[in-house]
């Protein structure tokens, strides 16, 4: 019995990291727009039915966040609001927002890449995914080629910081 559990789980983490690769390849998307690189794709039978990645600034938006793109798409796809056979795969810890629009949706399982220490609402500040008191919760998986996701967070922030330190040293010089 625990060989075939073995079995069930080392098919699991190859099916999570292939998606999760997905993810990593949608928050490249947004580290080219200058964005904080976030991904995210949904998937339903096997299938990628939503993706996004955050644009909050080339769109000016607060709601213009990997995840809410990803649960519009899919829902559309699906022609349902309620995602309830799909898996969220994202590369950093949903925010309040997400986590909210994730129960919402009715998504029952949330594979996340890295925490969120300061803003994550899936275990970090708080789990929302997990509140008895709602009429939904998500199964939550941490830690899908983490090293890759939180790569992707500290080059880009060291490179936004370097920008920064360039273009002061440029206004200083004027």
């Amino acid at each position: 019995m625990a060989e075939k559990k073995t079995e069930i789980c080392a098919e699991q983490i190859k099916t999570d990291e292939k998606y999760m690769r997905e993810a990593i390849r949608q928050a490249k998307k947004a580290w080219k727009l200058d964005e904080t690189p976030i991904g995210c794709v949904i998937v339903h039978e096997g299938r990628i039915i939503g993706r996004g990645y955050n644009r909050r600034n080339t769109d000016k938006s607060p709601l213009a966040h990997a995840e809410i793109t990803a649960i519009r798409k899919a829902s559309k796809k699906i022609g349902d609001w309620r995602l309830e056979e799909c898996t969220l795969y994202v590369t950093l810890e949903p925010c309040q927002m997400c986590a909210g629009a994730i129960i919402q949706s009715r998504i029952p399982r949330v594979v996340v890449g890295c925490m969120n220490p300061k803003a994550g609402c899936a275990g970090s500040v708080l789990n929302l995914l997990d509140v008895k008191a709602f009429n939904h919760q998500a199964e939550l998986t941490t830690g899908v080629l983490e090293e890759g996701c939180s790569a992707l967070m500290t080059g880009f922030f060291k490179e936004l910081r370097e920008k920064k330190k360039k273009e002061k040293a440029k206004a200083a010089g004027m």
